[in-house]
């Protein structure tokens, strides 16, 4: 714990001299019975860290309360955590970021595990796997995340048991390339497939997890905002995988005339004749759909190559840790 403290106060940081900046990102929506407990825990786990408070619109008194609690208290008037997340990762300046709900339910002495490993692994995303109290969670939402961190760890080969949750560490470089498309609730997601997309190092650790404080409310729906998740998945699982995806729907399609074709062909063999030629046409219509889902699939391939290659060309624009100044540094854990 002391070890990660001086990391933060510059006493751990490279022979350069530089100075780690640590900011704990705190978006919130009607918080105002849990944010000034995240502030104060995080500014007690993390003194010299600046904790950011994001009011998206609250109806309550949460910016109040947060800036009385001691955070720089900034206001996103678009609705949603991910129009949220894209102005804090464009407007806070930092070396290390915390990205944290403002409801209370997360282990804030955990921040110091997390920076440790992004710090030691030289990795850009950490993650808090957690784990808790089960009467934290409401069953439709252990059930959401469950299959959805196993549909995504098929698709993308994620190597995360909890990829929805709201508690991660990021280096400065994830942050100032990583592109938020998503507005919603869904940004988990896209933090998660971004960086597995492009083969970037992350890892996940447990952390505890507890239910809300009293007054503090949930915003996530399970129905809604787990069909937004679902859909988000397939709309990138078809932007990033197009081939595998448009070469399922073709063989869909291809099958389906296969199908239809063979009792034509049956009857063409014994009897000379095509007695049902809608069905025939209808056969030949769904052959030529599937070859054209696979012909744009091979096209649209070669465009998300590119896409991933420019990607992956503005991840390295921005400066990493410099390895060889922290191989001697003295890191929590070790």
């Amino acid at each position: 714990m002391r070890q990660v403290v001086e990391l933060a106060e510059g006493r751990g940081a490279p022979a350069t001299g530089a100075r780690r900046r640590i900011a704990v990102l705190v978006p919130c929506y009607n918080e105002e019975a849990a944010v000034a407990r995240v502030v104060e825990d995080f500014h007690a786990a993390l003194p010299d860290a600046v904790v950011y408070v994001y009011d998206n619109n609250s109806t309550d008194r949460t910016a109040e309360v947060a800036r009385a609690a001691g955070a720089t208290v900034r206001r996103e008037h678009r609705q949603g955590k991910g129009n949220v997340v894209r102005r804090m990762f464009a407007d806070v300046e930092a070396d290390i970021y915390v990205l944290v709900d403002g409801d209370a339910t997360y282990d804030a002495p955990s921040a110091h595990a997390m920076i440790a490993r992004l710090v030691e692994g030289g990795l850009d995303m950490v993650v808090a796997a957690r784990r808790g109290d089960e009467r934290a969670y409401r069953p439709g939402h252990r059930f959401g995340n469950r299959l959805l961190t196993g549909f995504v760890a098929r698709v993308f080969g994620s190597p995360f048991a909890d990829m929805l949750s709201g508690y991660r560490v990021f280096s400065r470089r994830f942050v100032k390339s990583f592109p938020v498309l998503s507005s919603g609730f869904e940004i988990e997601t896209e933090l998660t497939i971004h960086a597995l997309n492009l083969e970037l190092p992350v890892d996940e650790i447990e952390t505890p997890y507890v239910a809300r404080p009293a007054g503090s409310v949930s915003k996530l729906s399970t129905w809604r905002d787990g069909l937004r998740i679902l859909a988000t998945i397939g709309r990138l699982y078809r932007a990033e995988r197009p081939l595998p995806f448009f070469a399922g729907i073709g063989a869909a399609l291809a099958a389906a005339s296969i199908v239809l074709a063979i009792p034509i062909f049956i009857t063409y063999a014994q009897l000379g004749i095509v007695p049902r030629l809608p069905t025939a046409v209808l056969s030949t219509g769904l052959m030529i759909l599937a070859s054209l889902a696979v012909a744009c699939g091979l096209v649209l391939d070669t465009v998300t190559r590119g896409r991933r290659e420019m990607k992956m060309l503005a991840y390295l624009a921005q400066k990493g840790e410099d390895a060889s100044a922290c191989s001697g540094e003295s890191l929590p854990g070790t």
